[in-house]
């Protein structure tokens, strides 16, 4: 990404040339928002949770984005992941073949201090954000899926305990699921007017 006077803000950049980041992550990444998603919304104890993918249609070695979007009730907290002694919310998807699951990315916590209990904590208030990069397979490993449902099912998990200042409510699990369509890769070349053509060799015809 290139701002307007020219200086290289960020890089996206695969070891293996078949591993492409999808444009919808791309905006996801630097805008914030990836268009034309659909949104799973759900209204659980303490908190909405609207959820998607920045692709519906996927196909091998695509790397694409699974987003959750948070918003806790006035007054309510969830513990962040490496706090001790509580139960942090956790993001969390079923194993496969078909995919490989990057790193969840988690936001920046915030310090809550609890005057009941004398202790500061690394919480979650409000609305916030929880990410993960989800990387398809290749053709090899796609290839019965491709040739027969054309679908692909991601499962996962939402793990939290909300609190409010005096109270911790019980554990909650809430599922996902995402059902994405499977394509095959694009194989067509662009028009030959405009391919790439090597030049001639230096002397030759």
């Amino acid at each position: 990404m290139v701002d307007q006077v020219g200086t290289v803000r960020s890089k996206y950049f695969e070891s293996k040339y078949q591993d492409r980041y999808s444009a919808p992550t791309i905006l996801l990444r630097e805008f914030g928002s990836a268009a034309g998603t659909r949104e799973t919304a759900v209204k659980a104890d303490h908190l909405d949770l609207k959820y998607y993918s920045t692709l519906d249609v996927v196909r091998p070695n695509v790397r694409f984005t699974l987003v959750a979007d948070l918003e806790l009730q006035p007054k309510t907290h969830v513990y962040a992941p490496g706090v001790q002694g509580y139960i942090p919310i956790a993001f969390e998807l079923d194993s496969s073949p078909n995919y490989a699951a990057h790193p969840v990315e988690y936001p920046k916590s915030e310090t809550l201090y609890l005057e009941a209990i004398k202790e500061t904590v690394p919480v979650y208030q409000r609305k916030f954000r929880i990410t993960e990069d989800i990387g398809m397979a290749g053709n090899d490993v796609l290839r019965p899926i491709l040739s027969g449902p054309k679908e692909i099912k991601i499962t996962g998990r939402l793990r939290y305990q909300a609190c409010d200042d005096k109270v911790c409510y019980l554990p909650q699990t809430l599922p996902l699921e995402w059902t994405l369509k499977l394509e095959p890769t694009d194989t067509q070349r662009v028009p030959e007017q405009i391919q790439h053509k090597p030049a001639p060799p230096s002397g030759g015809k």
